[in-house]
C-alpha cells in the first residue's frame, strides 16, 4: 500500500487518531486537576480548566491548553505544573493506554481574551455603523 505524502505548503491537519487521542488525554487531564491537590505551594488552591490538548504526530508530545477559573495562571504557576509533569505524566498513562506515555507541555489559553478582544471591536460604533443595512440605492426612472 502507498503511503500518502503531505501536501508541499504542510496544509494537513491532525489525524482522527491525534485529535481522539488528545482529546482522551484532555479528559485524563481534567480528572486529575479535578480530584488532586498539589503539595507544590505555586499550585496551592489552583483550579485549572484544560480547553484543549494537541498531540504530535508521534503522540509522544501533548500540549495542553490551559486557563485558571476566574484569572490568568501566573509565570509561578506555570514553573509549577512543569514540577508536577512527570506525576501527571504517570496519571494520564495509567487513564489512557498508549505505547509511550507522552510527554506534557503546557501553555496559557489565550482563546477566550481574542475572543473578547473581537468582540469589543465589534461593538465599536464605525464598526457597528459599516455593519448595519445599508440604504438601497436610488430607483432608476424609465424616461419613455
Amino acid at each position: 500500500m502507498a503511503r500518502k505524502h503531505a501536501p508541499k505548503g504542510g496544509a494537513e491537519g491532525p489525524s482522527q487518531r491525534q485529535l481522539r487521542v488528545a482529546e482522551e488525554v484532555r479528559h485524563a487531564l481534567s480528572a486529575v486537576f479535578t480530584r488532586e491537590t498539589f503539595h507544590d505551594p505555586d499550585l496551592h488552591d489552583l483550579h485549572v480548566t484544560v480547553t484543549e490538548v494537541r498531540a504530535s504526530p508521534d503522540l509522544k508530545h501533548m500540549t495542553a491548553f490551559v486557563s485558571g477559573l476566574g484569572r490568568d495562571l501566573t509565570k509561578a504557576q506555570f514553573a509549577g505544573l512543569r514540577r508536577v509533569s512527570p506525576f501527571l505524566r504517570r496519571e494520564v498513562s495509567r487513564a489512557v493506554r498508549l505505547k509511550y506515555a507522552p510527554d506534557l507541555h503546557f501553555q496559557p489559553d489565550t482563546a477566550l481574551d481574542y475572543a473578547m478582544k473581537i468582540d469589543a471591536v465589534m461593538k465599536r460604533p464605525e464598526v457597528q455603523r459599516d455593519l448595519g443595512p445599508q440604504p438601497a440605492p436610488p430607483a432608476e426612472q424609465d424616461e419613455g
